[in-house]
C-alpha cells in the first residue's frame, strides 16, 4: 500500500486478536517490519521475514531481531545477488547461519530459505534447491529450512501439480517448513504422505490420525 508502515502494524494488530499464533513479518521495507514487530509486543515471538548477508539489508533488519527475541528467515541472498546454483545457495546459507550465530540469533530461531525459483527460467532450478536443502540439512543441523513453495511454478500449467511434487522432493531433501495454503486439501494432503515417506512421521501416527480424520479424502 501507500503506507506500509501502518498497514503492517495494523494488520499484525488485527491478526493478534484473532489467534495466539507468532505472526511472520514480510516486508522490504525495515521501517515496517520495526512497526510490525512493535505491534507484537507482549504476544509470542515473531519471525521476521528476512534477513539476508546485504549488507544494507542485514545492517538494518539484524538488530530487530535481536531486540525482539523474532525468529528470522535467512535467504541465501548476498551482495552478489540472487544464487545461481546450489553450491551458491549452500555456502550463502551456511555463511549466514553463522553470522547469526556469532550475533547470538541461535539455530532453531533460524529457517533458512535457499531461494526457490521459477522451473520455467531454468529446467533445473527445483533440482538445485533439492540439493542445497541436502547440503543445508547436513552442515547446519539445528536450523529449520523453509521455501516459498509455489515460486517454483510461476508461468507453467497446472501450477498445483507442480507445486504438491516438488513439495514431497523437498520434504525427502530436508526441507521442514513451507509457505503454503494449509487450507489446501491437496496440498496438506501431501506433507502428511511426503513426512511419513520421508521417515520423519514416527509409525505414521500423524498420517494415520489424518486419515481417521477425514483429512486424506
Amino acid at each position: 500500500g501507500d503506507d506500509e508502515v501502518a498497514d503492517l502494524a495494523w494488520l499484525a494488530e488485527t491478526v493478534r486478536a484473532a489467534t495466539d499464533a507468532p505472526l511472520s513479518l514480510d516486508s522490504a521495507t525495515p521501517a515496517a517490519i520495526a512497526a510490525g514487530l512493535a505491534a507484537c509486543e507482549g504476544g509470542p515471538p515473531p519471525i521476521v521475514n528476512s534477513v539476508t548477508l546485504e549488507g544494507e539489508r542485514l545492517a538494518a533488519v539484524l538488530p530487530m531481531a535481536l531486540g525482539s527475541g523474532a525468529s528470522v528467515i535467512a535467504l541465501a541472498i548476498d551482495d552478489a545477488g540472487m544464487p545461481a546454483d546450489a553450491a551458491q545457495r549452500s555456502d550463502t546459507a551456511l555463511r549466514l547461519v553463522e553470522r547469526l550465530a556469532a550475533e547470538g540469533i541461535s539455530g532453531e530461531r533460524v529457517f533458512v530459505d535457499p531461494v526457490v525459483t521459477p522451473l520455467g527460467t531454468g529446467h533445473d532450478a527445483a533440482a538445485q534447491v533439492c540439493e542445497a536443502i541436502r547440503t543445508i540439512r547436513e552442515e547446519a543441523t539445528g536450523c529449520h529450512i523453509i521455501c516459498g513453495l509455489s515460486n517454483v511454478s510461476f508461468g507453467l500449467p497446472r501450477r498445483a501439480l507442480l507445486n504438491r511434487v516438488f513439495l514431497a522432493q523437498a520434504i525427502f531433501s530436508g526441507l521442514d517448513a513451507a509457505i503454503l495454503d494449509p487450507l489446501d486439501d491437496a496440498i496438506m494432503q501431501t506433507v502428511y504422505a511426503a513426512e511419513a515417506l520421508a521417515g520423519r512421521d514416527e509409525w505414521c501416527m500423524n498420517y494415520i490420525a489424518a486419515y481417521r480424520d477425514g483429512r486424506l479424502g
